[in-house]
């Protein structure tokens, strides 16, 4: 018996280096394919890489100048399906290797892609005209086309927050690349700074939550030279600099504050009195909004998603009609101030008004999850019935709103709509349960 089981355990583990094996020689072996690296996985998948894949840094002109994009492959089998992660922003080996919520539901290989421009993804020079929608999704879309060439089942795109975006913007231009999507807390934003952020909130929450949010603006803006020197304190302490100004900076990190305070489902019990030291004050500023945002390392790693925000993918402006005459440093406060300087910022509108008008009209097989609290909701998608697409909420819930987190009854429409689409048997789907409400 022991023999017997050692003979079992040889074959498997050799089976599993003899087709990690396989696979990287046919990873190798794709096109454009740079190079090939292991990475550490999960321990649900068999194997882990990190692909450097050329792109052309303008899709119009393939024989023009490239860069490497970072893909990251998780690998489970050649006959599962395919979760096709589209981040908004930079990955790594370590986020590339583990395991979103739908890869572990479907038990599916796993590829993150890496942004263009963030991150390892960037050319050498940053002509930031090429960092389109159209762009990246012709990267996917490049990306797919190679790797379709080993897995050939069904295919599923998602994406969180930005990520989500990007899930949509390539689901627009190449509808028939994946089979399903599932965008997490994606907004379908229709202009430069959207007014209906600003609606939402005048509306989220009770009066009272949104009175004591209020106040907490107010007396830190009337406290502002009192906390400043501290500012500038905490800021040598973790080697931030604001060129914009301490004062400008800390300005709009207050009037940032129910924006992050709403998205990242905090609580208005956590607010101090308004009496506390100044110091606590700050803490509390700026572990909901960050101070570092507006700082120059925040600022500059944030330049290719403030640069698509004010070209294609719309932000958020602030109302400052309760605060006139405590501001002193932000007199037009805008979010373009974290763009890149110096750079041409045109806002297309018509980007996201045919990508919205195609989505609510033909973007069918889309599951849409959103935080009923989060800021984003507020420019959530509208679906209008002509599609087959559904739209669940997260009650009460936030920016981490996750298919784990959504009912019973939620979760049974979003699996019946997964085998549908993806034909699958309702076994080959792990949903988890949901918590205790």
């Amino acid at each position: 018996m022991i023999r017997k089981a050692v003979v079992l355990l040889f074959l498997f583990v050799y089976a599993a280096f003899s087709q990690d094996d396989e696979l990287l020689k046919k990873l190798k072996a794709l096109p454009d394919v740079a190079e090939v690296t292991p990475i550490k996985a999960d321990s649900m998948f068999k194997a882990g890489y990190e692909l450097r894949i050329r792109q052309p840094l303008d899709h119009a002109v393939p024989g023009g100048k490239k860069f490497l994009q970072s893909v990251y492959v998780a690998h489970i089998s050649y006959d599962r399906p395919v979760l096709f992660e589209t981040e908004g922003y930079s990955a790594s080996a370590r986020s590339g290797g583990h395991a979103r919520e739908l890869t572990g539901i479907l038990k599916s290989n796993q590829i993150v892609v890496e942004h263009r421009f963030f991150g390892k993804s960037c050319p050498d020079s940053l002509e930031w005209r090429y960092l389109t929608t159209k762009q990246a999704a012709d990267d996917h879309h490049h990306i797919t086309r190679l790797l379709k060439n080993i897995y050939k089942g069904k295919w599923v795109s998602s994406g969180t927050s930005k990520g989500g975006q990007t899930t949509l913007f390539y689901r627009y231009y190449y509808p028939q690349d994946v089979d399903a999507s599932v965008p997490y807390v994606a907004p379908v934003n229709l202009s430069q700074e959207d007014p209906r952020i600003i609606t939402w909130l005048r509306t989220v929450g009770t009066p009272e939550e949104r009175e004591k949010i209020r106040n907490f603006q107010i007396a830190m803006l009337k406290r502002e030279k009192e906390i400043l020197p501290l500012m500038d304190t905490l800021a040598a302490g973790r080697k931030m600099t604001f060129s914009i100004g301490t004062a400008t900076a800390y300005e709009y990190s207050v009037l940032e504050y129910p924006c992050a305070f709403w998205q990242y489902g905090s609580l208005t019990s956590s607010i101090p009195s308004l009496d506390v030291p100044a110091d606590s004050m700050l803490r509390h500023l700026d572990k909901v909004a960050s101070l570092r945002y507006y700082s120059d390392q925040g600022i500059k790693a944030f330049h290719p998603f403030q640069y698509q925000a004010y070209t294609e993918i719309g932000y958020y402006g602030y109302d400052i009609t309760d605060f006139k005459g405590l501001l002193t440093a932000v007199t037009n406060p805008t979010n373009v101030i974290l763009a890149p300087q110096n750079v041409e910022l045109k806002f297309n509108p018509a980007t996201m008004y045919n990508i919205y008008t195609w989505l609510r009209d033909n973007g069918s097989n889309i599951i849409y999850i959103y935080g009923e609290k989060d800021l984003w909701s507020a420019t959530a998608m509208e679906l209008s019935g002509k599609t087959n697409s559904i739209k669940m909420v997260h009650k009460g819930g936030c920016h981490r709103a996750r298919i784990r987190d959504l009912s019973p009854e939620q979760k049974a429409t979003i699996s019946s709509a997964l085998q549908q689409w993806l034909n699958l048997p309702s076994s080959e789907l792990t949903m988890v349960p949901s918590p205790a409400r």
